[in-house]
């Protein structure tokens, strides 16, 4: 299961959550964003059953995380990384 999740954290922690978030096998992707969200968490998980577990037991328990919302891809239409390339 992949999912997108916007994290709202304490400003005087955002970058510690990052880094914190970052470290979990799941995630594959983590930007410190200016909008509705401070960071912003691509994860890959095996399943739904996987995907709860790191919400509840992972994610949410990270200090000075204060709410998430998780978007759950239902297909993905395109995916591309052509960093550096002209």
């Amino acid at each position: 299961q992949q999912a997108m999740i916007g994290v709202r954290c304490q400003a005087d922690r955002l970058l510690g959550v990052a880094e914190a978030v970052a470290a979990f096998p799941e995630v594959s992707y983590v930007v410190v964003t200016a909008g509705s969200y401070d960071i912003l968490v691509e994860v890959v998980c095996e399943d739904n059953d996987a995907l709860l577990h790191f919400l509840t037991e992972r994610l949410r328990r990270v200090d000075g995380v204060n709410e998430t919302e998780t978007f759950v891809y239902l297909r993905m239409v395109k995916q591309t990384y052509a960093w550096g390339t002209r």
